[in-house]
């Protein structure tokens, strides 16, 4: 599906939103074009830059919400959550104790968007209002007996199935994955390296729940490369190499994939730059935006990917809004704003 195709529905603006002064983004139409075939983009210049009464550091996760606005997520500790209009003004901003800010998910429960937010300084994940009202939250699963202490613990994003239950993956710590209930419960744990589960690999994902089939567990294997499919108790279903690529987090749009990755050749190089891949149903990329075009070979095997350009330092998430419009947070790049990227 075309992301100019989907469904409109009906946005609820934010309660008690206040705007700051308009930052007015110069015009997008003098750069150049990124991505090819049905996924081209320019980026608009100086959307969201904020100054320093709104700082960022790294900018880990971002999301869409009802209302059409954006929601950062932070590790500077002025103001961990950032919500922006899709003109790259403030809406509002809160959170100031989330040093180790990492993962960022909305989910509707009960009619209501919260967040699930992630911490790895912490070793904890919260549930929180879009206005910053702390719901729940999770520490690490000792009773399991698969860790020693707290730190070893670095949960690095969450995961939601369509009945409210929800897994936690440890990319940071010792890679296990942990399913709780509906009701928030911790269920079960799985994964790790006796799982067969590498280190330095579940990083970010999504619940899968295509119409037709049985829900799954895609997962960003970020270092590892590939994307890797589990059922949901763990069993390994598929994987799909992307070589050159360093897939940070997934987020489907339509009958389309899209992944942040964080750069062509880290960790060997940390000065090497990021893209973004979108793929089709069948996870074949389509489309490199900031990257080189996709190339399969003979075999059927996905040639090695490069970036292309200073678009981008290290994406790390990535949202799509209701126009079609990207935007990218990035990692370890310099205390930038988000980037944002109009459909040509």
């Amino acid at each position: 599906m075309h992301p100019h195709s989907l469904t409109r529905r009906t946005f609820l603006g934010l309660a008690g939103a206040t705007l700051a002064a308009p930052h007015i983004a110069r015009s997008a139409e003098t750069s150049p074009v990124l991505g090819s075939g049905d996924f081209r983009y320019r980026v608009v210049p100086g959307w969201g830059q904020l100054g320093a009464g709104t700082p960022v550091a790294n900018c880990h996760g971002i999301v869409c919400d009802r209302a059409g606005n954006l929601i950062l997520f932070t590790d500077h500790v002025s103001n961990n959550v950032i919500v922006y209009d899709t003109a790259g003004r403030l809406v509002h901003k809160w959170g100031t104790t989330f040093p180790g800010a990492h993962g960022l998910s909305l989910v509707v429960e009960g009619g209501r968007e919260v967040l699930y937010l992630t911490d790895l300084v912490r070793s904890r994940v919260f549930k929180a209002t879009t206005s910053g009202e702390i719901l729940d939250e999770w520490g690490w699963p000792e009773s399991t007996g698969k860790y020693t202490k707290e730190a070893d613990y670095k949960p690095s994003w969450t995961l939601h199935l369509p009945d409210g239950g929800f897994f936690i993956l440890d990319g940071y710590g010792r890679d296990y994955i942990a399913r709780h209930g509906a009701d928030g419960k911790f269920q079960k744990l799985f994964g790790g390296a006796e799982g067969g589960i590498v280190h330095w690999g579940p990083h970010g994902g999504m619940v899968d729940a295509r119409a037709g089939s049985d829900p799954t567990l895609l997962i960003a294997m970020s270092d590892q490369q590939h994307l890797l499919r589990l059922d949901l108790d763990g069993k390994k279903l598929a994987q799909t190499d992307l070589p050159g690529g360093n897939p940070r987090q997934i987020r489907r749009v339509g009958d389309h994939y899209f992944v942040a990755h964080l750069a062509d050749n880290w960790p060997n190089d940390r000065a090497s730059r990021g893209f973004v891949s979108v793929l089709d149903a069948n996870l074949r990329v389509v489309a490199n935006i900031a990257g080189t075009a996709p190339e399969y070979g003979d075999d059927g095997r996905l040639r090695q990917m490069h970036s292309v350009g200073e678009t981008f330092l290290h994406p790390h998430d990535l949202c799509v809004d209701r126009e079609g419009s990207l935007y990218v947070a990035q990692f370890a790049s310099g205390n930038t704003y988000p980037v944002k990227l109009e459909r040509v």
